[in-house]
């Protein structure tokens, strides 16, 4: 049986699962929206498939960071740490389209007003106030008294979820075959989140891994020309 702490922290992790977290990531669809657009998301297959790609390219990536941000955060006793700076342009070269960035920094802005609120006294002051989305969640799970595999595991699951989510929205699927779907991706996101991990402790933010998603860039920048849309990205 479990401690009170132990109820506590758990507790605390499950606020991130919770889709009602004024997070932003409900605007969001994850290239979903003009994946279908274009055609390839119509079905269960493709959106399988769209999910499998993003799960090991822009999960993998999310999920080493934030597990990184995670253990940095627990790491410095101090609200203040001075390589913040670093990590954030580290995690900016890894996107290379624009209006990935500006995803980023829209849902990372939005989960850190979370963040003041529910820690005031504890979130590291040097994130600035538009912090990449993995390293605000990353920081988030750490101030809930999360493990970095934790934190790998929340970025892994939201990857493939939220744009199952919005594929839900945009195509009339059929909810329990959706969450069928996540289902079977289970194992997936744990091995994705194990790996992240792993790769989050062997150096500095520089030796993060930074897997190519050159399809989800080109959706990014399309949506983002697009002017008629349903999600912000």
């Amino acid at each position: 049986m479990g401690t009170v702490a132990d109820s506590r922290v758990t507790a605390n992790l499950l606020l991130f699962a919770d889709s009602r977290l004024p997070a932003g990531g409900h605007a969001h669809s994850g290239g979903v929206e003009r994946a279908v657009a274009a055609g390839a998301v119509r079905d269960m297959p493709t959106l399988e498939g769209f999910l499998r790609g993003r799960l090991a390219t822009a999960g993998a990536q999310s999920a080493a960071i934030a597990a990184y941000a995670c253990r940095s955060a627990n790491d410095d006793p101090a609200p203040a740490f001075t390589c913040w700076h670093l990590l954030d342009a580290e995690v900016s070269a890894r996107m290379s389209s624009p209006a990935q960035r500006s995803a980023s920094r829209a849902q990372g802005r939005a989960l850190l007003r979370v963040l003041v609120a529910c820690w005031p006294d504890s979130v590291p002051v040097g994130l600035g106030d538009r912090p990449h989305h993995a390293v605000a969640l990353g920081v988030g799970v750490g101030l809930a008294g999360g493990s970095p595999y934790a934190a790998a595991l929340v970025a892994a699951s939201a990857s493939v979820s939220s744009p199952a989510s919005a594929a839900l929205r945009l195509m009339g699927f059929n909810p329990v075959e959706v969450t069928a779907l996540i289902a079977d991706l289970a194992e997936d996101i744990d091995r994705c989140a194990e790996a992240a991990t792993h790769a989050s402790d062997t150096g500095g933010p520089e030796l993060l891994p930074s897997p190519t998603g050159l399809m989800l860039d080109v959706l990014a920048e399309d949506h983002a020309r697009s002017e008629v849309k349903l999600f912000a990205s």
